[in-house]
């Protein structure tokens, strides 16, 4: 493995606050002109199997990137100085979005990059935590089939598309694109990444939320979307330990959150 030429190199653990604006990293890495950090809220840190693991997989991740960049910067040799020298970083944040039965964390996995282009790219996927498992896991065990193109699995994607498509045209009333939106499959690993979504009922999920960033269905310019499937659309399809995790509403500010 070729070793970074006249680098600066650090890896720094450190703590950070819950807010994720504000939040400092708990893993710092730095070549010249460029930085690349992981962080994690409270909620994960104080789950020590479950820090861990995202430690681990952070760690890696985060001295991949960093590779990759010092890599790139070696061809812009020819550009301009101020060109050249803009700062990078690329950033990876962890946030706990909810718990349920006290033993699955859903975990929002938000990424952001910049590296001189127009504008910064970000976007997000989902993990699933059995904490008695000691495990990621997916969806699928609260369910009795999510086969693709199935019952469970087109009654989901019927209704991610219906919420999509409201929010499509609050956002653009008179000609909103909606082919992206159309083209989304009734498969699990297609659809888009799902979190368990937090309830009005302690313990409980009110149902699950896809994400979707830029480009995923729409333009840059159009932001994120999320959709929100209830349970009482997945309740056909739960099995009994679907059953026992989903009830309730979702919280207003859950629902009043950015999309």
């Amino acid at each position: 493995m070729r070793k970074f030429a006249l680098v600066a190199f650090t890896c720094l653990l450190i703590g950070g606050p819950t807010s994720a604006a504000d939040r400092k990293p708990d893993i710092l890495l730095k070549a010249k002109y460029t930085e690349v950090t992981v962080a994690f809220d409270d909620a994960i840190k104080a789950d020590a199997p479950l820090l861990k693991y995202l430690t681990t997989n952070g760690k890696t991740w985060a001295s991949k990137t960093l590779k990759e960049l010092v890599e790139q910067r070696k061809d812009m040799k020819d550009l301009p100085a101020d060109i050249r020298n803009r700062p990078w970083s690329s950033e990876r944040d962890y946030t706990q979005d909810a718990l349920v039965a006290a033993r699955y964390a859903s975990i929002i996995r938000s990424d952001f990059s910049y590296t001189g282009g127009a504008h910064p790219n970000h976007g997000s996927d989902t993990l699933l935590w059995d904490r008695q498992a000691g495990k990621m896991i997916s969806i699928r065990p609260f369910f009795t089939e999510l086969a693709d193109g199935g019952p469970a699995m087109t009654a989901i994607r019927n209704a991610v598309v219906a919420d999509l498509k409201i929010e499509k045209k609050k956002r653009d009333n008179d000609n909103p694109d909606m082919s992206l939106v159309d083209a989304l499959e009734p498969k699990l690993l297609k659809i888009g990444p799902v979190s368990l979504t937090p309830s009005t009922i302690a313990g409980k999920s009110s149902g699950l939320t896809f994400h979707y960033g830029p480009y995923a269905i729409g333009a840059y310019a159009e932001g994120d979307y999320t959709a929100f499937v209830p349970w009482e659309t997945l309740k056909p399809y739960l099995s009994a330990e679907g059953a026992a995790v989903f009830a309730g509403a979702r919280p207003p500010d859950e629902s009043d959150k950015p999309k």
